[in-house]
Formats: C-alpha cells, sequence, structure tokens
C-alpha cells in the first residue's frame, strides 16, 4: 500500500480531527523514540495533514467578509476580508 493510500481518510477529517493527529505525530517525533521506518510513515502522514489544514484554512479564509458600514453607523454590504 503506498502512502496516497494510507493517508485516503484525510480528505474526510475536520479541521479539528487533521490537527490532532498532526499534533500526535509531532510529538511523536519529537520524543524520537520511533523507528526510522515508521519515522518517515508518520512524517509522511504529518505532511499529508499539514496540507490538508492548509486548503480547509483557505476555503475558510475566502468565506469570511467583512461588514461595510455607512456613514449613519448601519452596514452597507460586505467585501472580501483580504482583498486579494
Amino acid at each position: 500500500m503506498n502512502a496516497e493510500q494510507q493517508n485516503a481518510d484525510i480528505a474526510q477529517m475536520s479541521f479539528e480531527q487533521a490537527m490532532e493527529q498532526l499534533e500526535r505525530i509531532v510529538e511523536d517525533l519529537e520524543r524520537g523514540d520511533v523507528p526510522l521506518e515508521q519515522s518517515i510513515r508518520i512524517y509522511e502522514r504529518g505532511e499529508a495533514l499539514k496540507k490538508h489544514c492548509d486548503t480547509l484554512l483557505k476555503s475558510a479564509e475566502d468565506k469570511v467578509e467583512k461588514i461595510r458600514i455607512g456613514r449613519d453607523g448601519q452596514a452597507v454590504g460586505t467585501e472580501p476580508l483580504d482583498p486579494a
């Protein structure tokens, strides 16, 4: 089974689930008591989790808008939070 097949479940994870797994991977790697072959596998999974989290964050950022307020203090519309 290749890394892509092993990481197929990541696409279905919420941001919080992916972050939780990523944090566990970082802790395991920082401890340094994981065999080399397993370290490589979990590092690759960590990379896939990070990419998934980045994609989810970008998607959320694209949905966030800033409310524009008129001179009278009333909302007059929205605009992108960070115009590109």
